[in-house]
């Protein structure tokens, strides 16, 4: 996983509020076995029609939100299954923070599992940004989101804070105590296999 750095980037606006994860990412493409490539299935039934021709009124057809690295959004996004593919889709879409008032609690873990920055901001804030045009910052370390007029301070834990900076997978986060591990199979009192 990837450290996180400063996000500089306009917003794209999804207003909508209980976006489940079969909409983030549809069950029918499911079937990919790596993380990456699910980008273009991100709000598949929103962005294309019966003929699968892009809709002209969905935002991620806009060509002005076509960089865009964050989503801004309604009320307790993420919500419905637990699956991790939704976060896999925005990622390979482009997506490296998502804001909303509210997030479902697995999707909002999977989040941080993967690279991705949730931010819950109260409902005011969350539409001050929304109507956004210009280039924000949002600077984790520091935690605050800069537009060109003011800040706005967000609260994350620490130590979720701590894996996003440091890009510190599950995987990375065991190793990190190989040693006190492996101490502690070689004082283990298991028979061994063998």
């Amino acid at each position: 996983m990837e450290q996180f750095k400063k996000i500089n980037s306009i917003i794209t606006p999804l207003d909508n509020v209980n976006v489940d994860t079969d909409q983030i990412v549809p069950k029918q493409f499911l079937k990919l076995v790596q993380k990456s490539g699910f980008g273009k299935y991100l709000f598949y039934n929103w962005r294309y029609d019966e003929n699968e021709k892009p809709r002209k009124n969905f935002v991620l057809n806009d060509q002005k939100f076509l960089n865009s690295k964050i989503l801004i959004t309604g009320e307790n996004f993420g919500c419905g299954s637990s699956r991790e593919h939704a976060v896999w889709a925005l990622q390979d879409y482009g997506f490296a923070v998502i804001i909303a008032p509210s997030f479902a609690d697995i999707f909002y873990s999977n989040c941080f599992k993967n690279g991705i920055l949730p931010i819950k901001l109260d409902v005011t804030n969350v539409q001050k940004l929304r109507n956004e045009s210009d280039e924000i910052e949002v600077d984790l370390e520091n935690q605050k989101i800069k537009t060109k007029t003011e800040e706005i301070s967000f609260d994350i834990d620490s130590y979720r804070k701590k894996i996003l900076l440091e890009g510190l997978d599950d995987i990375a986060q065991t190793f990190q105590f190989e040693k006190e591990i492996s101490q502690f199979e070689k004082n283990s009192k298991i028979p061994s296999v063998l």
